[in-house]
Protein backbone atom coordinates (compact mmCIF):
# COMPACT_ATOMS: atom_id res chain seq x y z
CA UNK A 1 0.00 0.00 0.00
CA UNK A 2 2.97 2.20 1.15
CA UNK A 3 5.00 2.06 -2.47
CA UNK A 4 1.15 1.87 -4.38
CA UNK A 5 0.96 5.50 -2.49
CA UNK A 6 4.39 6.92 -3.73
CA UNK A 7 4.18 5.78 -6.91
CA UNK A 8 0.91 7.59 -7.36
CA UNK A 9 2.95 10.53 -5.98
CA UNK A 10 5.33 10.28 -8.15
CA UNK A 11 3.64 9.98 -10.87
CA UNK A 12 0.93 12.54 -10.18
CA UNK A 13 3.67 15.20 -9.40
CA UNK A 14 5.82 14.37 -12.53
CA UNK A 15 2.74 15.14 -14.64
CA UNK A 16 1.78 18.22 -12.57
CA UNK A 17 5.06 19.55 -13.41
CA UNK A 18 4.84 18.54 -16.98
CA UNK A 19 1.04 20.33 -17.78
CA UNK A 20 3.00 23.52 -16.08
CA UNK A 21 5.71 23.47 -18.47
CA UNK A 22 3.63 22.75 -21.01
CA UNK A 23 1.16 25.07 -20.12
CA UNK A 24 -1.91 22.53 -20.64
CA UNK A 25 -4.13 23.84 -17.53
CA UNK A 26 -5.44 27.38 -16.69
CA UNK A 27 -3.12 29.44 -14.40
CA UNK A 28 -5.99 28.77 -11.54
CA UNK A 29 -6.04 25.68 -12.56
CA UNK A 30 -3.83 24.62 -8.98
CA UNK A 31 -6.22 27.14 -6.62
CA UNK A 32 -9.15 25.05 -8.19
CA UNK A 33 -7.93 21.91 -7.33
CA UNK A 34 -6.89 22.46 -3.71
CA UNK A 35 -10.22 24.26 -3.50
CA UNK A 36 -11.94 20.90 -4.59
CA UNK A 37 -9.99 19.35 -1.95
CA UNK A 38 -10.71 21.39 0.80
CA UNK A 39 -14.56 21.58 0.21
CA UNK A 40 -15.41 18.13 -0.84
CA UNK A 41 -12.27 15.47 -0.22
CA UNK A 42 -11.01 16.85 3.00
CA UNK A 43 -14.29 16.83 4.53
CA UNK A 44 -15.43 13.68 3.26
CA UNK A 45 -12.15 12.21 4.99
CA UNK A 46 -13.00 13.50 8.04
CA UNK A 47 -16.46 12.07 7.94
CA UNK A 48 -15.41 8.34 7.64
CA UNK A 49 -12.62 8.86 10.59
CA UNK A 50 -13.86 11.39 13.04
CA UNK A 51 -17.27 9.04 14.45
CA UNK A 52 -14.64 6.05 15.11
CA UNK A 53 -13.19 8.44 17.96
CA UNK A 54 -13.63 8.03 21.28
CA UNK A 55 -13.18 10.97 22.76
CA UNK A 56 -10.53 10.67 26.16
CA UNK A 57 -7.44 11.42 27.57
CA UNK A 58 -5.50 9.77 24.79
CA UNK A 59 -6.82 11.91 22.36
CA UNK A 60 -6.33 15.32 24.35
CA UNK A 61 -3.17 13.93 24.42
CA UNK A 62 -2.72 13.45 20.49
CA UNK A 63 -4.00 17.11 20.21
CA UNK A 64 -1.54 18.74 22.67
CA UNK A 65 1.70 17.10 20.78
CA UNK A 66 2.15 19.72 17.97
CA UNK A 67 0.86 22.64 20.62
CA UNK A 68 4.31 21.42 22.13
CA UNK A 69 6.03 21.03 19.05
CA UNK A 70 5.40 24.76 18.47
CA UNK A 71 6.99 25.76 21.90
CA UNK A 72 9.74 24.21 20.62
CA UNK A 73 9.29 25.77 17.70
CA UNK A 74 9.44 29.05 18.61
CA UNK A 75 12.24 28.73 21.14
CA UNK A 76 14.49 26.97 18.30
CA UNK A 77 13.30 29.15 15.07
CA UNK A 78 14.39 32.45 17.66
CA UNK A 79 18.19 30.59 18.20
CA UNK A 80 18.36 29.99 14.36
CA UNK A 81 17.60 33.76 13.38
CA UNK A 82 20.11 34.66 15.87
CA UNK A 83 22.66 32.33 14.98
CA UNK A 84 22.83 33.36 11.22
CA UNK A 85 21.35 36.53 11.89
CA UNK A 86 18.10 35.97 9.82
CA UNK A 87 15.79 38.87 8.34
CA UNK A 88 12.42 39.04 10.17
CA UNK A 89 10.37 38.27 7.27
CA UNK A 90 12.97 35.12 6.96
CA UNK A 91 12.84 34.79 10.95
CA UNK A 92 8.48 34.47 10.12
CA UNK A 93 8.63 32.42 7.47
CA UNK A 94 10.46 29.89 9.85
CA UNK A 95 8.04 30.28 12.34
CA UNK A 96 5.36 29.40 9.76
CA UNK A 97 6.36 26.79 7.84
CA UNK A 98 8.26 24.59 11.10
CA UNK A 99 5.01 24.99 12.77
CA UNK A 100 2.65 24.05 10.26
CA UNK A 101 3.08 20.94 8.40
CA UNK A 102 0.82 19.61 5.85
CA UNK A 103 -0.70 16.97 7.70
CA UNK A 104 -4.08 16.88 5.82
CA UNK A 105 -3.44 17.70 2.52
CA UNK A 106 -0.52 15.14 2.42
CA UNK A 107 -1.18 13.86 6.10
CA UNK A 108 -4.13 11.66 5.82
CA UNK A 109 -3.63 9.84 2.62
CA UNK A 110 0.34 9.16 3.70
CA UNK A 111 -0.88 8.67 7.26
CA UNK A 112 -3.31 5.83 5.87
CA UNK A 113 -0.91 4.39 3.08
CA UNK A 114 2.23 3.81 6.13
CA UNK A 115 0.06 2.98 8.76
CA UNK A 116 -3.32 1.77 7.50
CA UNK A 117 -6.75 2.72 8.48
CA UNK A 118 -6.80 2.59 11.96
CA UNK A 119 -4.10 5.28 12.11
CA UNK A 120 -6.28 8.06 10.60
CA UNK A 121 -8.19 8.95 13.37
CA UNK A 122 -5.50 9.78 15.19
CA UNK A 123 -4.41 12.30 11.92
CA UNK A 124 -7.75 13.89 11.83
CA UNK A 125 -7.28 14.76 15.78
CA UNK A 126 -3.31 16.12 15.36
CA UNK A 127 -4.73 17.88 12.24
CA UNK A 128 -7.75 19.97 13.16
CA UNK A 129 -7.36 20.68 16.55
CA UNK A 130 -3.24 21.43 16.02
CA UNK A 131 -2.16 22.24 13.07
CA UNK A 132 -5.61 23.77 11.68
CA UNK A 133 -5.71 25.85 15.51
CA UNK A 134 -2.18 26.98 15.33
CA UNK A 135 -2.48 28.26 11.62
CA UNK A 136 -5.79 30.09 12.88
CA UNK A 137 -4.46 31.66 15.84
CA UNK A 138 -0.41 31.92 15.93
CA UNK A 139 -0.24 31.80 12.30
CA UNK A 140 -2.38 34.87 11.83
CA UNK A 141 -0.49 36.69 14.75
CA UNK A 142 2.56 35.96 12.69
CA UNK A 143 1.67 37.61 9.71
CA UNK A 144 0.02 40.44 11.64
CA UNK A 145 3.67 40.63 13.35
CA UNK A 146 5.56 40.66 10.65
CA UNK A 147 3.24 41.42 7.59
CA UNK A 148 2.32 44.48 8.92
CA UNK A 149 -1.81 43.44 9.27
CA UNK A 150 -3.80 44.51 11.98
CA UNK A 151 -3.58 42.18 14.99
CA UNK A 152 -6.51 39.22 14.32
CA UNK A 153 -9.63 39.50 17.05
CA UNK A 154 -11.19 37.12 18.74
CA UNK A 155 -14.41 37.16 16.33
CA UNK A 156 -12.03 36.76 13.40
CA UNK A 157 -10.66 34.17 14.47
CA UNK A 158 -13.80 32.18 15.60
CA UNK A 159 -15.21 33.29 12.88
CA UNK A 160 -12.09 31.51 10.83
CA UNK A 161 -12.67 28.76 12.59
CA UNK A 162 -16.18 28.35 12.09
CA UNK A 163 -16.56 28.14 8.80
CA UNK A 164 -13.35 25.81 7.65
CA UNK A 165 -15.18 22.89 5.75
CA UNK A 166 -12.88 19.99 7.34
CA UNK A 167 -13.53 21.82 10.79
CA UNK A 168 -17.50 21.35 10.48
CA UNK A 169 -17.26 18.12 9.00
CA UNK A 170 -15.47 17.47 12.24
CA UNK A 171 -18.18 18.86 14.52
CA UNK A 172 -20.48 16.52 12.55
CA UNK A 173 -18.58 13.56 12.51
CA UNK A 174 -18.41 13.33 16.39
CA UNK A 175 -21.92 14.22 16.78
CA UNK A 176 -24.85 12.90 14.47
CA UNK A 177 -22.96 10.86 12.11
CA UNK A 178 -22.84 7.38 12.86
CA UNK A 179 -19.90 5.01 13.18
CA UNK A 180 -21.37 2.65 10.46
CA UNK A 181 -23.49 4.75 8.01
CA UNK A 182 -25.74 3.25 5.28
CA UNK A 183 -23.35 1.59 2.51
CA UNK A 184 -24.20 3.91 -0.02
CA UNK A 185 -22.95 6.70 2.03
CA UNK A 186 -19.69 5.14 3.09
CA UNK A 187 -19.08 3.95 -0.72
CA UNK A 188 -19.98 7.95 -2.05
CA UNK A 189 -17.60 9.02 1.22
CA UNK A 190 -14.66 6.84 0.63
CA UNK A 191 -14.33 7.55 -3.01
CA UNK A 192 -13.72 11.10 -2.46
CA UNK A 193 -11.78 10.57 0.50
CA UNK A 194 -9.75 8.44 -2.32
CA UNK A 195 -9.57 11.21 -4.66
CA UNK A 196 -7.79 13.53 -2.40
CA UNK A 197 -4.39 12.29 -2.70
CA UNK A 198 -3.72 12.59 -6.85
CA UNK A 199 -6.17 16.26 -6.29
CA UNK A 200 -3.33 17.39 -4.24
CA UNK A 201 -0.36 16.04 -5.77
CA UNK A 202 -1.10 17.24 -9.03
CA UNK A 203 -1.97 20.51 -7.47
CA UNK A 204 1.20 20.72 -6.23
CA UNK A 205 2.74 19.65 -9.33
CA UNK A 206 0.90 22.47 -11.15
CA UNK A 207 2.40 25.13 -8.82
CA UNK A 208 5.98 23.54 -7.29
CA UNK A 209 8.82 26.46 -7.56
CA UNK A 210 12.45 25.31 -7.41
CA UNK A 211 14.47 28.20 -7.46
CA UNK A 212 16.79 27.57 -5.06
CA UNK A 213 17.50 31.27 -3.34
CA UNK A 214 20.74 31.36 -2.87
CA UNK A 215 21.11 34.45 -0.24
CA UNK A 216 18.55 32.34 1.79
CA UNK A 217 20.07 28.88 1.48
CA UNK A 218 21.30 28.62 5.66
CA UNK A 219 17.70 29.39 6.73
CA UNK A 220 16.41 27.09 4.02
CA UNK A 221 18.07 24.27 5.34
CA UNK A 222 18.26 24.58 8.78
CA UNK A 223 14.01 24.83 8.15
CA UNK A 224 14.15 21.85 6.56
CA UNK A 225 16.15 20.44 9.15
CA UNK A 226 13.83 21.61 12.20
CA UNK A 227 10.67 20.74 10.06
CA UNK A 228 11.54 17.15 8.98
CA UNK A 229 13.98 15.28 11.30
CA UNK A 230 13.68 17.71 14.43
CA UNK A 231 10.09 18.25 15.08
CA UNK A 232 9.44 14.44 14.59
CA UNK A 233 12.04 13.25 16.63
CA UNK A 234 10.56 15.72 19.52
CA UNK A 235 7.31 14.46 18.51
CA UNK A 236 8.78 11.05 19.21
CA UNK A 237 9.70 11.81 22.71
CA UNK A 238 6.43 14.27 23.58
CA UNK A 239 4.70 10.31 22.73
CA UNK A 240 6.55 8.19 24.28
CA UNK A 241 6.42 10.38 27.49
CA UNK A 242 2.62 10.78 27.42
CA UNK A 243 2.36 6.58 27.30
CA UNK A 244 1.37 6.61 23.58
CA UNK A 245 1.62 3.23 21.63
CA UNK A 246 0.59 1.79 18.90
CA UNK A 247 -1.01 3.32 15.52
CA UNK A 248 -1.88 6.50 17.93
CA UNK A 249 1.57 6.68 18.59
CA UNK A 250 3.34 6.52 14.96
CA UNK A 251 0.54 8.41 13.76
CA UNK A 252 1.76 11.23 16.16
CA UNK A 253 5.30 11.37 14.92
CA UNK A 254 4.50 10.52 11.20
CA UNK A 255 1.94 13.83 11.26
CA UNK A 256 4.74 15.84 12.86
CA UNK A 257 7.43 14.68 10.09
CA UNK A 258 5.19 15.93 7.69
CA UNK A 259 6.63 19.30 4.88
CA UNK A 260 6.10 22.69 5.29
CA UNK A 261 2.13 23.52 5.02
CA UNK A 262 1.33 24.94 1.30
CA UNK A 263 -1.09 27.47 2.76
CA UNK A 264 0.92 28.36 5.53
CA UNK A 265 3.88 29.61 2.84
CA UNK A 266 1.06 30.63 0.45
CA UNK A 267 0.00 33.18 3.13
CA UNK A 268 3.61 34.13 3.58
CA UNK A 269 4.18 35.11 0.09
CA UNK A 270 1.06 37.33 -0.14
CA UNK A 271 1.90 39.02 2.76
CA UNK A 272 5.79 39.54 1.20
CA UNK A 273 7.43 37.68 3.66
CA UNK A 274 10.75 36.14 1.80
CA UNK A 275 8.81 35.10 -0.78
CA UNK A 276 11.66 32.95 -2.29
CA UNK A 277 12.21 31.35 0.99
CA UNK A 278 8.51 30.47 1.50
CA UNK A 279 8.74 28.69 -1.81
CA UNK A 280 11.55 26.61 -1.51
CA UNK A 281 10.69 25.78 1.98
CA UNK A 282 7.55 23.70 0.41
CA UNK A 283 8.84 22.68 -3.15
CA UNK A 284 11.79 21.42 -1.19
CA UNK A 285 10.19 20.40 1.42
CA UNK A 286 7.72 17.80 -0.41
CA UNK A 287 10.61 16.50 -2.49
CA UNK A 288 13.07 15.78 0.38
CA UNK A 289 9.90 14.35 2.44
CA UNK A 290 9.63 11.15 -0.35
CA UNK A 291 12.84 10.42 1.79
CA UNK A 292 12.36 11.28 5.07
CA UNK A 293 8.61 9.99 5.48
CA UNK A 294 9.26 5.99 4.74
CA UNK A 295 12.68 6.64 6.69
CA UNK A 296 10.84 7.56 9.74
CA UNK A 297 7.85 5.02 9.39
CA UNK A 298 10.52 2.29 8.62
CA UNK A 299 12.06 3.69 11.95
CA UNK A 300 8.85 3.64 13.88
CA UNK A 301 8.81 -0.77 13.05
CA UNK A 302 12.00 -1.15 14.59
CA UNK A 303 11.09 0.42 16.88
CA UNK A 304 7.76 -1.32 17.51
Amino acid sequence: MAFDAFALILSMLALGLLFQRLRLFPDNAAEVLNKVVLYVCLPASVLIYAPRLELGPQVLAVAAVPWLLLVATVLLVTGVTRALKLRPDEHAVLLLCVALGNTSFLGYPLVRALLGEDALPYAVIYDQFGAFLILSTFGLYVLARYGGDATPTAAMIGRRIATFPPFLALVLGLTVMPEAPPAWIAGGLQRLADALLPLVVLAIGLSLKLALPRDELKPLAAGLALKLAVMPALALGIAWTFGMTGVMHDAVVLESAMPPMITAAALAISHRLAPGLAAAMVGYGILLSLTTLPAWAWLLQRLL
